[in-house]
């Protein structure tokens, strides 16, 4: 299939387009900075409160007629643009494909060549995330504002937490001797003038294999090798080895050494952050040591290496040296995991995008300005992305779309196939944009033999009016037929000539139902859900014990409880925190508008991370490793990413 990296199919039409869209952006941008100025944010009153010359109303009251008499010119301009802009997207595509072209070594043709399907089994790494960029008129709607901002800097946490190595936790103790879960913080020093990353001795130990020690003699295979840790990869490096962090349980006990420990190498100290909860995160500056934007702040937020004042001339770290681990990375393994007798995977609330993120699917990356800032910053780390996804007009759906779906896919791994369908069934607010569901398939290796090995990711982004049940349950049947159809339209395999064999398929996104309120059982109990596994659910109307909402309350974004990705990570942990700052649905019965039903649940999640278990090479088998939700994105959106890590392993390698 042909990927096309431009939105129209020529320059002559590309051409009008811009010039169209020059014509209407003045008025559009003017409408949208008019509706901001009066839908306040939370954070912009409480600084009006603290401002005794009230400046900010002062520059509304003076601005506002120059923007209405700017408007009122504009207009004709805009009339005339959209007259040639409207045909035009008939022939407009409907996506956009973006690839970077010197990725050298570390790019996507070299990892195909790391699995052949046989060996170890490989994992894959899964994200998923609601991203809130919409013109910032309509964002404020949900407490959110400065658009451009936060894509770049969302596309700089992602990217850096990525990049991180992976790290293991391994805690030693009389009454738990089993594997924490996988951490996905940054516990490895920052890397040293030559390039390399640096082993603290006496606590980190590299190595290119993961080995399991005290769970029942579990060995999973090696892991996928880590990125670099700084924010944009260096062209031709190859991936780092993973690390292993063994800790302790007795007081006094001495840690082990590391094995083989690199002369002269030392923990450094991270850059101390500025208060936090007085500004929100996405006006920080580059690289300031508070925002995780900063290539040295994924590093620093969950571990702060001490360099012991006393070195000796050789270099040599002085003896008082010492690695300081903050106390919610090190947790016992026995209240994290395997809450449930079925359960076998690791799950955590974490501070950071896992490490080695393979596959990012956004949602709500409506505003074409910010979808490129987000691109150029994802592509410091992913290869290959799509953005731009969808249709305008009215072509393609039943009624005028004024924006697209919102769908932004990025990958490490070649895409070889894409396909885009708009939900006809929409209405009220949502009908305004071209929402639907992405299709990818993407090759992740291939067989001595010469067979490809594929996977199929689908995204989408759902109805949202929280009483429109039956348009959401329609939406999910139209879903599993074009998944069908997308299946058998783009597979090349036969029984008699297997020429691809699938690894995974996964299915992700905005669903806007959860799986405990009593509003959404028609959508709990969709047969999507038995033929894609939900991690986090035990069935319809049951989650596990450890899942969380994904969804925030958008009152509290600024407060300083949960400002940061540390705080909220904190908060999310506790039960009293969940209640307080996730969001919740609303009791009908109560006659109290507004009123959260705190009976059941914790949280709505509507972020979803769905798995195939069947329809895959029959020799192979996808289980969950580990689950995430994820906190790197506090102050920048008003839900949780999550995040999931397959492992594909063959029945050859269990035997």
């Amino acid at each position: 299939m042909v990927l096309y990296t431009t939105p129209f199919p020529n320059s002559c039409l590309s051409a009008l387009h811009c010039v169209s869209w020059a014509l209407i952006f003045p008025c559009y941008w003017l409408v949208d900075r008019l509706a901001a100025s009066f839908i306040p944010t939370t954070y912009e009153k409480r600084q009006r409160a603290d401002d005794p010359c009230c400046l900010q109303l002062l520059c509304t009251a003076l601005f506002t007629p120059i923007y209405l008499a700017l408007l009122v010119a504009s207009l004709p301009f805009a009339f005339l643009g959209f007259l040639f802009w409207s045909p035009l997207q008939s022939a407009r595509r409907p996506y956009v494909y973006s690839r970077l072209e010197d990725k050298g070594l570390a790019g996507g043709a070299a990892l195909l060549s790391e699995w052949k399907g046989t060996g170890p089994g490989k994992s894959f790494c899964f994200a998923t995330a609601n991203v809130c960029l919409l013109p910032d008129s309509l964002a404020r709607i949900n407490n959110l504002f400065n658009t451009q901002a936060r894509a770049k800097e969302i596309g700089q946490r992602i990217r850096n937490g990525a990049a991180r190595p992976q790290i293991k936790i391994y805690i030693d103790s009389p009454t738990n001797t089993s594997i924490s879960a996988a951490s996905f913080s940054s516990l490895v020093s920052p890397q040293g003038g030559d390039g390399v990353a640096r082993a603290v001795p006496g606590s980190i130990k590299r190595t290119a294999s993961v080995e399991y020690k005290g769970d029942g003699g579990r060995h999973p295979g090696d892991e996928a090798a880590n990125g670099p840790a700084s924010g944009d990869p260096v062209d031709g490096s190859s991936p780092e080895d993973a690390c292993i962090v063994r800790i302790g349980g007795e007081e006094g006990s001495r840690p082990p050494e590391a094995d083989d420990p690199a002369p002269g190498s030392q923990a450094r100290n991270g850059a101390g952050g500025g208060p936090r909860g007085q500004t929100p995160n996405h006006n920080q500056q580059d690289g300031d040591s508070g925002s995780l934007g900063s290539p040295s702040a994924s590093r620093e937020s969950l571990v702060k290496g001490r360099a012991g004042s006393d070195t000796s001339a050789s270099g040599e770290p002085g003896a008082n040296s010492k690695l300081l681990h903050k106390a919610s990375v090190v947790k016992k393994a026995a209240a994290r995991r395997r809450r449930h007798p079925d359960e076998a995977f690791d799950h955590e609330v974490s501070a950071f995008f896992p490490a080695n993120l393979d596959f990012l699917c956004l949602q709500e990356v409506f505003d074409k300005r910010a979808a490129t800032k987000l691109k150029e910053q994802l592509h410091g780390y992913f290869e290959y992305i799509l953005y731009d996804v969808g249709v305008y007009g009215c072509q393609g759906c039943c009624s005028f779309k004024c924006l697209n779906s919102g769908l932004l896919f990025a990958s490490r791994y070649p895409i070889m196939d894409v396909a885009y369908h708009c939900y006809p069934n929409k209405c009220n607010d949502d009908a305004l944009a071209s929402k639907g569901a992405l299709f990818l398939k993407v090759q992740v290796g291939s067989t001595p033999q010469d067979q490809r090995i594929v996977g199929y990711i689908a995204c989408t982004h759902l109805h949202a009016p929280q009483e429109d049940s039956a348009i959401r349950c329609g939406q999910l049947d139209l879903l599993q037929d074009w998944l069908a159809d997308f299946r058998k339209s783009t597979s090349s395999s036969s029984a008699a000539n297997p020429e691809e064999l699938v690894a995974f398929d996964v299915v992700c996104g905005d669903f806007n139902f959860d799986n405990c309120s009593s509003d959404d059982k028609l959508e709990q109990q969709h047969s999507l859900f038995t033929h894609y596994r939900d991690p986090c659910r035990l069935g319809p109307g049951e989650e596990k014990p450890w899942a969380i909402g994904t969804l925030l309350d958008t009152n509290g974004l600024y407060d300083e409880d949960v400002c940061t990705p540390d705080n909220l990570q904190k908060v999310l942990e506790s039960e009293e925190g969940r209640r307080e700052y996730l969001a919740f649905p609303t009791s009908k019965s109560s006659g109290q508008k507004g009123r959260k039903e705190l009976l059941k649940g914790n949280g709505r999640r509507i972020d979803y991370m769905l798995h195939a278990e069947e329809g895959l090479c029959p020799d192979w088998k996808a289980e969950v490793e580990e689950f995430s939700f994820i906190t790197q994105l506090s102050g920048l959106t008003d839900h949780l990413p999550v995040a999931m890590r397959l492992t594909v392993s063959s029945g050859e390698e269990e035997a």
